[in-house]
């Protein structure tokens, strides 16, 4: 049986690494006495895979995992389970029992929420004006900016993978592609907008936090993002 999890990062372990959560999580499905299953061959491992792994320093209220077990008791057992092991700052918030036939989060993810704030210290002078102009930014029609990859550097046009971007009292939010192919993280479109503001961006000027983690179930004309744990989740 697959389940899909979802689970929050708060506080301190926003400094802890996906290899070391991924090795915690490991331990707790151990202490919480789930009945996880390995995989098989000389040196088995337990069957979990991670939708999109999170940049160090980042929070997050959306974070989904796969799992493979044995046997399972209802949803919401595991997840109190589960929420007993957990250290400070991560909890389970959602557990789904998902189709025999349905596909890992890993490749369904297509989209991310985000919300940004400033740090102490790094608002700017008129912050009323900063935010207010971000509208004008997005309503260009093609927003330029040099993108790192891991073959070298290339201009790529930032326009087709924001979604959304609004202001939101203090904190800016916004929606942008996501996944292996089409990755845009929520610091290169702050870059761009200071680019186009005439400014440099302050290093480490925001606070991040991921707030959920979509696929599209539309196509490439008319997308439809929704919530990873929403699908394939088992309607029996």
């Amino acid at each position: 049986m697959k389940l899909r999890i979802k689970f929050s990062k708060q506080g301190p372990v926003k400094f802890v690494g996906h290899l070391d959560v991924m090795r915690y999580f490991q331990k707790a499905m151990r202490r919480a006495d789930i009945d996880i299953k390995y995989s098989e061959g000389f040196s088995p491992h337990q069957i979990m895979s991670f939708a999109s792994p999170l940049g160090v320093g980042l929070t997050s209220n959306g974070e989904y995992m796969d799992i493979e077990v044995n046997s399972t008791e209802d949803c919401k057992t595991i997840m109190s389970r589960l929420n007993e092991t957990m250290a400070d700052g991560i909890q389970v918030t959602e557990c789904h029992i998902l189709e025999e036939h349905a596909k890992n989060a890993m490749s369904l993810v297509a989209a991310a929420d985000y919300t940004l704030t400033f740090r102490e210290g790094k608002q700017p002078k008129d912050l009323e004006s900063f935010l207010n102009r971000l509208s004008e930014f997005v309503q260009q029609d093609h927003i330029l900016m040099t993108k790192k990859t891991k073959k070298g550097e290339r201009e790529v046009d930032l326009k087709d993978f924001i979604y959304e971007l609004s202001v939101h009292g203090d904190s800016i939010f916004m929606k942008v592609s996501a996944g292996s192919a089409d990755n845009l993280k929520p610091e290169l479109v702050m870059a761009a907008y200071y680019q186009w503001l005439g400014q440099t961006c302050p290093e480490f000027a925001f606070q991040i936090q991921r707030e959920e983690v979509y696929g599209n179930m539309g196509d490439a004309e008319h997308e439809s993002f929704v919530p990873l744990g929403l699908i394939g989740e088992s309607r029996e």
